[in-house]
């Protein structure tokens, strides 16, 4: 295995073209995310998250030749995971994406999954009992991280929109 600054991915290419399908490498797994370009305002709106367990280029095209898809995108983006990265692991994080883009008007639309069901299971938005979190050492013993947080950072969450640990 290579070096990389990141733990998950390997490497990454953004905002290619459609037409630089034809030379994404075979066998890549990972995220990929398919955009819409607005030359006028020099962005890219996402239109759509997928991940591919062993064939990322294969994805691509498909999406290309897509009748409800193949039009709505202009660019694309891939982020290849390091091989140990099991497909479960790969699922997660593609689950994560689209969970948060899960209410924007244009990702929403193509993306068939609204949220990522296990974040429903974690959610907690009352970070007041953020203060101890349980979690499994081993088969049957609990350990109880205590975690401190500065509430006069949290406590105005609504107002302010970030939290500062």
């Amino acid at each position: 295995m290579g070096s990389s600054e990141l733990r998950l991915l390997k490497r990454c290419a953004e905002y290619c073209s459609r037409e630089e399908i034809k030379i994404v490498p075979q066998n890549i797994r990972g995220i990929y995310v398919l955009f819409w370009y607005r030359p006028k305002l020099n962005k890219y709106d996402v239109v759509y998250i997928g991940m591919a367990s062993n064939n990322i280029a294969r994805r691509l095209r498909s999406h290309a030749r897509s009748r409800i898809k193949g039009e709505k995108w202009t660019h694309f983006s891939i982020f290849e995971v390091w091989e140990n990265i099991g497909e479960d692991e790969l699922r997660e994080l593609e689950g994560i994406l689209r969970h948060i883009y899960r209410r924007d008007t244009h990702a929403n639309a193509l993306n068939m999954q609204k949220s990522f069901k296990k974040i429903k299971k974690i959610r907690n938005n009352n970070l007041e009992k953020w203060q101890e979190v349980k979690v499994k050492a081993g088969k049957n013993n609990e350990k109880i991280h205590k975690r401190k947080y500065k509430q006069s950072n949290c406590q105005n969450l609504n107002k302010k929109r970030n939290c500062k640990n």
